[in-house]
């Protein structure tokens, strides 16, 4: 069921070109992100064609390599991958706004980007230099990987992580905003959220009926409401107001992919909590974190003072 401003797409309802989910400037009122999620199987490929799009190649599930053709010269990289994005972090591949590649291999792939024509290097991050950090406490734990962040990757516009929240836990909370330009304070940019979930105990194979929820809405900034069961490929776009929570169900872990950029001059995630909410941050001081995170990775609790 789609809210009624159409920001919230179930699984294939985005399908084009071969792709599960399409999500560019074809959407009405969305300018800034894109992110593209698909299928491989042996002897497969997924181009990517056309040069003025910054993109991060993220495995989901699978592992791949990638011809990229840029300016002329032409060279293969291997991202090892994962068996699923509940198991750590995973290689990744910044392709600069010159560059076009191919994607072969076998499993799930995800490919967010941004239009741009200024162009940053290309540069594989492998699993093992992505950094990885616990945010929140007791019921609000999650496991951020921030390889896309621009503490850990130089992009234009490009903002990307990814975040998994055990089984009945809340993230993307306190609800909060990036809709404005208020300097030092709070930065404009568009966010998409691509889910999976699974079954808390993966030898149980109760996948097929695993969910969580997500909610959004209305900021000065333009009226959104999304009240939301996710499952496994579903996309929410935020172009505006208040997000959060995104809550795993009990028995169920959730994951998600956040694409982020904007039209501020400067490359910056600076986010406004919702007032009547931002007092739940305060509680975490008293809490631990939960004993089951990480997820298959070392990591270091730390908290930023962000959402995700």
């Amino acid at each position: 069921m789609k809210d009624e401003t159409g920001w919230f797409h179930r699984r294939g309802e985005l399908a084009a070109g071969g792709w599960e989910s399409v999500v560019d400037d074809g959407i009405a009122g969305w300018q800034h992100t894109g992110l593209r999620v698909g299928e491989v199987g042996d002897g497969e490929s997924f181009a990517l064609d056309g040069q003025g799009w910054e993109r991060i190649v993220v495995p989901l599930a699978g592992s791949f390599t990638v011809e990229v053709a840029e300016q002329g010269d032409v060279s293969t990289i291997k991202l090892a991958g994962r068996a699923s994005v509940f198991d750590g972090p995973t290689d990744v591949l910044y392709l600069s706004s010159a560059s076009t590649a191919t994607v072969r291999g076998r499993g799930r792939v995800a490919v967010a980007s941004s239009p741009t024509v200024e162009i940053r290097p290309t540069r594989r991050i492998a699993a093992a230099e992505t950094p990885v950090e616990l945010r929140g406490a007791g019921s609000s734990s999650r496991q951020v990987h921030n390889f896309g962040t621009p503490q850990a990757l130089d992009a234009v516009r490009l903002i990307v992580c990814e975040v998994i929240t055990p089984a009945g836990n809340w993230s993307s909370y306190p609800p909060h905003k990036h809709d404005e330009h208020v300097s030092g304070h709070e930065s404009r940019l568009e966010e998409i959220y691509y889910f999976e979930s699974a079954s808390a105990d993966r030898s149980a194979q109760r996948s097929g009926d695993a969910f969580g929820l997500f909610s959004t809405y209305s900021s000065p900034a333009g009226d959104i409401e999304i009240d939301a069961r996710v499952h496994t490929g579903d996309v929410a776009l935020v172009p505006y107001g208040y997000h959060g929570p995104a809550v795993a169900a009990p028995g169920y872990d959730l994951y998600y992919l956040n694409v982020m950029a904007g039209p501020d001059p400067e490359r910056k995630w600076l986010i406004s909590d919702d007032p009547a909410h931002a007092w739940v941050r305060d509680s975490w001081t008293t809490q631990p974190m939960d004993p089951r995170l990480p997820f298959g990775a070392d990591a270091t609790p730390h908290d930023e003072g962000g959402p995700r």
